[in-house]
């Protein structure tokens, strides 16, 4: 005879289903239930997005570190979120004056690449305090200055040299010795090169509001400066001995020479004015000017024409300063269009895959 046992009541809290699973829970184990919910939410919990997080931070506190030593020099705090880092130079101006924002220098690692000034603070942030490393870029110059002063000393210059003052030639032999038409027709030339640079500079150029070190500027005066003295002294000594084939090589590289000039003018201006219709960005394209056809041949016409111009000097006074200074402008203005050249190609492949950089024909 079997004795029916009653089953226990933890074997029934184990087996809350035995009776149809329709059997509700006790109050402990609602409380326990929740608990654990909680539990697994709040360790589970995705990390709120960049944005929202910072949206909720009412002022950010930068902190500036020397880049060599990694010593604070100061902490920019109120910064709102809407800040620029020009912002956040011209705060840090105030707490050190001796560094004005053009020469103030922002990376956010040591080895990094300088922010750029338009860049927005808040993008830069994880938390409300931010590192920057702070490196002094030195005197800094404005673009328009830096053109202005480079252009405007050879013109001078080379005028200096053309009057033939008393200081630089022999004035009894200068007063003897006629003067060539070519002599002339290069001060005319040389002048016009420069002066349309400068106008251009001020008129057509779009130059950003950045900045340079001055020591480039320094550079740069005396590579112009310097080779302006030699090539003027040269053409303009009263021993100068004109063209080899006389008037007919000074007469067809003075056109070529103005050709040149009108060229790189034309296409400066059209670089100046693409993108004012306000549509997508694209590769200049020629227009009813035949001096702007060259971009169907090259990526970098303006390079083309400023070679061309120097070439053709070369020719029209057959001086050896003027054909060195013609050779190093190729090699330059080469290393600056070939750099332009693969921008663009990421740009815009498919306009200019087929193009040269500067010198037609070379692909």
């Amino acid at each position: 005879m079997h004795r029916r046992q009653k089953p226990s009541a933890p074997e029934h809290k184990r087996d809350p289903a035995a009776h149809g699973g329709a059997l509700s829970m006790s109050h402990n184990d609602t409380r326990s239930f929740f608990n654990f919910s909680q539990l697994v939410l709040s360790a589970g919990q995705l990390k709120s997005p960049p944005v929202l997080k910072h949206s909720k931070i009412t002022y950010f506190e930068v902190e500036i570190l020397d880049v060599q030593s990694k010593k604070q020099i100061c902490i920019v705090d109120k910064v709102p979120p809407s800040s620029t880092l020009l912002d956040v130079k011209h705060k840090f101006h105030k707490a050190c004056p001796q560094w004005y924002p053009s020469r103030v220098g922002l990376q956010l690692e040591r080895n990094g690449p300088y922010l750029k000034d338009s860049i927005n603070i808040q993008s830069l942030a994880v938390s409300s305090i931010i590192t920057l490393y702070f490196t002094d870029l030195g005197q800094q110059v404005g673009w328009t200055t830096f053109f202005l002063t480079e252009y405007t000393g050879p013109l001078l210059i080379y005028l200096l040299f053309y009057i033939r003052l008393s200081t630089i030639y022999d004035q009894v032999e200068s007063m003897k010795n006629f003067r060539h038409p070519v002599v002339h027709l290069a001060c005319f030339c040389h002048c016009l090169h420069y002066i349309r640079h400068l106008l251009e500079t001020l008129f057509v150029h779009k130059l950003s509001e950045g900045h340079t070190p001055l020591k480039n500027m320094i550079k740069g005066c005396a590579f112009y400066w310097g080779f302006t003295s030699w090539i003027a002294y040269y053409i303009n000594h009263p021993r100068y001995t004109p063209p080899s084939f006389g008037h007919r090589q000074v007469s067809f590289a003075a056109l070529a020479f103005l050709m040149c000039e009108a060229g790189n003018h034309f296409i400066n201006v059209t670089l100046a004015h693409q993108n004012h219709s306000g549509l997508k960005a694209c590769f200049p394209s020629p227009t009813y000017n035949p001096f702007t056809w060259l971009f169907l041949l090259v990526s970098c016409p303006n390079y083309t024409y400023e070679v061309g111009s120097w070439i053709s000097f070369t020719v029209m006074t057959q001086t050896l300063p003027v054909g060195i200074f013609a050779f190093l402008m190729v090699i330059q203005l080469s290393l600056w269009a070939q750099k332009k050249h693969k921008l663009y190609l990421k740009r815009f492949y498919p306009e200019v895959r087929r193009k040269a950089a500067m010198i037609p024909i070379i692909f």
